[in-house]
């Protein structure tokens, strides 16, 4: 009897087990670590059905990274259009911790899990520099804004480095929180109370003085 083609829903849910599997596996042991055989066994299939939707263990990362970053972009998507660029500044950073607390598995891979360098000219969805597919990008863009209206204290004029500090706190905030959380050593305010504290701390920081009430 002839083997049975699956359906497209069934091709598709396969490769998305394929990658939620290979996701997993890389932050518990690591890229380099992980073997397209432990991939395949944790969802119960042959390296060889793997092989059938993925031609190395580097596409499953290629393709991990387009998935989780155009995810992460386009649930920025909606801050695009607020008009007041201090709300947009700050709805951002609210965006992305709440990706990051309500996906940390996505988290840890995308920012807290070493990765080998991917070459960004075999990407396929993502366009370096798109704000609808660059979460950065995305950033980069608001804070040019924020910059070209005179909202930030004078002595800052690299859009680059407000940006990436920006980011770095709030990564801060979240990443402390998936890797720590649970930890009863300490006492932890509620996470909402430290990513608005952090969000405060940091517009009080760039913004001029006259900028920081909204």
């Amino acid at each position: 009897m002839p083997p049975k083609h699956k359906t497209a829903d069934e091709r598709l849910q396969l490769h998305t087990s394929i990658l939620d599997a290979a996701r997993e596996l890389f932050v518990e042991r690591g890229v380099e670590a992980t073997t397209m055989r432990e991939i395949a066994k944790r969802i119960g299939y042959s390296p060889t059905a793997l092989y059938l939707h993925f031609k190395d263990k580097d596409d499953i990362l290629r393709a991990l990274c387009e998935t989780d970053f155009l995810a992460l972009a386009a649930g920025l998507q909606s801050i695009i259009g607020i008009h007041d660029v201090r709300q947009r500044l700050s709805m951002l950073c609210d965006g992305y911790a709440e990706f990051a607390l309500s996906h940390p598995n996505h988290y840890r891979l995308m920012f807290m899990t070493p990765q080998p360098v991917i070459d960004k000219t075999e990407l396929k969805m993502i366009h370096r520099g798109n704000p609808e597919q660059d979460a950065y990008a995305q950033l980069k863009s608001i804070v040019q804004d924020a910059f070209e209206g005179g909202h930030f204290r004078p002595e800052l004029t690299n859009v680059d480095l407000i940006s990436q500090t920006l980011w770095a706190g709030i990564h801060g905030a979240c990443s402390l929180q998936i890797s720590k959380g649970n930890d009863d050593w300490v006492e932890w305010r509620p996470i909402a109370e430290r990513i608005q504290m952090m969000r405060e701390t940091l517009m009080i920081g760039i913004l001029r003085a006259d900028q920081t009430k909204m």
